[in-house]
């Protein structure tokens, strides 16, 4: 057989698909108008079910009918996406729940961080709404939740992610529990000190006390020495305990500006491992708004537990151009094995694209859920 032939015999059929795409896609555009005059969602899903069904018993193997299936449901899935471009051409779903600020109104906000003061979320507020805030502390992520969906607090201050140890996986659950959005984010380097009662000397300590996470961070450090570890709920509590206790047998690894507020001396600087290790905290509110230069959207979804469903879920942003820049799961509560899709992408909550995508999301996906826009 002569290969030359072969492949002239493939340009000339696919031809003739691209020439039936083309057709298909004119009356897509008929079935958009239609939709846009009777109010109809673009996403049927039973139709589209039944589509596949059908091309699939017009096939003639196994491997045929897979492939045919695959075909129809990128076939289907591009005229949804015409579908929703049209009607937001027209005016459909152009609105989004949420307001477009100049900036943040900060200047008498209450804000709430969760831990004491010295902990890297106290750190965070500071460097984001400056030493003059109107703040106060709670013990838990979720008191923080509570505090500004009741009012309490204007903003609340919460670690989302870490470097090295990755996700806050709390926060996420919190976010989707609560009706607050993120509206801002603020990075902190993190360097862990060993610190100390005045006077101390590195033969004196006999007990450490921090955060299990920074213990874990300073495993390699802590591993030269024989002292006994003890988890504290913060890395501020560690140090106010050392402080109150004045017992030269403690040391606390935490923030130098936790040593500095607790008047404790700094024995050693830099007790972790990673030189780079920084935390992204969050800034929260109850308000949907969204400042007008904001550049990264936050959303979480769930989809449908079948093969494929979240690579259609993911199709609309390359569509749309957007560039995801981080996804993460959660288990579903009382649903064993299903999971709930968080994904941060860039774009503004004013970009076409970014209105398209979610349009298309929101009918598609099972509780769509818009985080902010940041």
């Amino acid at each position: 057989m002569d290969l030359l032939k072969l492949r002239e015999q493939i340009d000339e059929i696919d031809a003739n698909i691209v020439e039936l795409y083309e057709k298909r896609m004119e009356v897509s555009k008929n079935v958009a108008k239609y939709k846009i005059e009777t109010g109809k969602k673009v996403f049927d899903k039973a139709r589209e079910e039944e589509k596949i069904r059908k091309v699939k018993s017009l096939t003639h193997n196994e491997f045929n009918s897979h492939g045919i299936e695959e075909l129809f449901e990128q076939i289907m899935s591009i005229s949804r996406k015409l579908q929703y471009q049209m009607i937001a051409e027209n005016g459909g779903y152009n609105k989004l729940p949420f307001i477009k600020v100049d900036s943040l109104e900060t200047e008498k906000a209450r804000v709430v961080f969760q831990g004491a003061e010295g902990a890297y979320s106290h750190a965070a507020m500071l460097k984001y709404f400056g030493d003059k805030v109107n703040s106060f502390h709670v013990d838990t992520f979720r008191d923080a939740m509570i505090a500004i969906d009741e009012g309490r607090a204007d903003f609340a201050v919460l670690p989302i992610e870490n470097s090295t140890a990755g996700i806050v996986s709390e926060i996420y659950d919190l976010l989707v529990e609560f009706e607050n959005y993120i509206v801002a984010e603020q990075v902190i380097k993190i360097e862990h000190c060993l610190m100390a009662v005045p006077g101390t000397k590195m033969e004196d300590i006999k007990t450490v006390y921090s955060h299990p996470q920074s213990l874990m961070q300073s495993a390699r450090y802590l591993n030269n020495h024989a002292w006994q570890q003890v988890s504290m709920q913060n890395n501020a509590f560690a140090a106010k305990k050392v402080a109150d206790d004045q017992d030269k047998s403690q040391a606390a690894i935490a923030s130098e500006t936790a040593a500095d507020l607790y008047g404790l001396e700094v024995l050693e600087k830099g007790v972790n491992q990673s030189s780079s290790n920084s935390t992204r905290f969050i800034i929260v509110t109850n308000q949907k708004i969204f400042m007008e230069d904001a550049k990264k959207v936050s959303i979480c979804f769930e989809v449908a537990h079948e093969s494929g469903s979240l690579y259609h879920m993911l199709s609309h942003f390359i569509y749309n151009n957007l560039n995801m820049n981080k996804i993460e799961s959660r288990p579903i509560e009382d649903r064993n094995w299903e999971y709930r899709f968080f994904i941060d992408f860039d774009g503004n909550l004013s970009d076409s694209a970014v209105k398209n995508a979610l349009r298309g999301l929101r009918e598609e996906a099972r509780n769509m859920k818009i985080l902010g826009n940041y």
